[in-house]
């Protein structure tokens, strides 16, 4: 996958607030889909909308903060509220799923709400480029973090949202405390992903074995962890890189991709998911952002390999329609 934003979703800057294109815009989207960015100095703003005063109209609309409303921006029963992780690009690459999934069969796509913080966003950053340093987790204030994430979550409930996504590997490490006295459903991807395995009914690569799923993350502690739990506990036998190919192909892999090094890290990751693979896995899940978009798209490795965030997208579009179903 492309590092760039696809050319359908790219954005213009009006007034500081960020704007589709109204010749790029999807015209399937409904009217009132939008993406915000609360408790920032200058909020961002995207808003679908078909004639450019509606931009303005709604800035004007917005409740002014510590005014108390608890007015909805949208009251959509299928409303999505999502969460954006650490790369705005990657979070966007999940909005086009959204969008493009949702509406393939010529119906409109989903609404959904978005908040991204950049400020949020290079604090998991710093986790995500740092995976080799001993001292990351004391450097980073994860309680700071889950609350920053807690209180978007609680900002996308009261804007409309009715259920809500991350679509971000180190985000979810904090799901259970993120998501404590949500209202609303909040979709894990790691259960998204164990439950599409599972009704896959996928057979033992060697007969007499059990059912292998290999996790490949650039931090092997924290995605790898939930990951093998809601795997295991949908019954698979999880395979994690040992340390050897850590040292010696993952980490190697992210440094090099780092220093804009990509067929160094190309090789590098082609020799970490042959190390899996040779293993007896089933397929191997890209527990990471990097990984996913490294090899390119006709490498036949990339067919033993799932991106979980698809996963994600599918189960958020099956509840939209099962929400936008019940009320008709």
């Amino acid at each position: 996958m492309s590092s760039h934003p696809p050319s359908s979703f790219r954005t213009r800057v009006v007034d500081g607030v960020m704007g589709r294109s109204r010749r790029s815009r999807p015209k399937a989207w409904p009217p009132s889909t939008s993406i915000l960015c609360p408790k920032q100095p200058s909020p961002s703003v995207l808003l679908q909308s078909d004639g450019g005063d509606e931009l303005s109209d709604f800035r004007n609309s917005m409740p002014a903060r510590g005014s108390g409303s608890e007015s909805p921006v949208l009251a959509l029963p299928n409303t999505v509220g999502v969460i954006g992780g650490a790369s705005a690009v990657s979070t966007i690459g999940f909005l086009e799923k959204l969008v493009a999934w949702s509406s393939r069969d010529g119906g409109a796509a989903l609404p959904f709400i978005v908040c991204s913080d950049p400020v949020l966003n290079r604090e998991l950053s710093s986790r995500k480029r740092n995976p080799t340093s001993r001292n990351t987790d004391s450097r980073i204030d994860h309680a700071s973090i889950v609350e920053n994430l807690r209180c978007k979550r609680i900002f996308l409930e009261s804007s409309g949202a009715r259920c809500m996504v991350m679509p971000c590997h180190i985000s979810h490490s904090w799901h259970d405390e993120i998501s404590q006295g949500c209202s609303v459903p909040f979709l894990h991807v790691g259960e998204c992903v164990a439950k599409e395995l599972k009704a896959a009914n996928l057979k033992p690569v060697e007969a007499g074995s059990n059912l292998r799923i290999g996790v490949l993350a650039t931090d092997a502690i924290l995605p790898a962890r939930f990951y093998s739990e809601k795997l295991q506990n949908q019954g698979f036998e999880v395979l994690l890189p040992d340390k050897a190919t850590m040292e010696h192909a993952v980490i190697p892999a992210v440094e090099a991709f780092n220093r804009k090094d990509v067929e160094g890290a190309r090789n590098l990751l082609r020799i970490a998911l042959q190390v899996l693979l040779v293993r007896a896995v089933n397929t191997i899940i890209l527990a990471s952002d990097d990984m996913r978009g490294l090899l390119p798209r006709d490498d036949p490795l990339l067919k033993k390999c799932i991106d979980p965030m698809d996963a994600l997208a599918r189960a958020t579009i099956q509840w939209a329609d099962s929400k936008a179903n019940n009320e008709q």
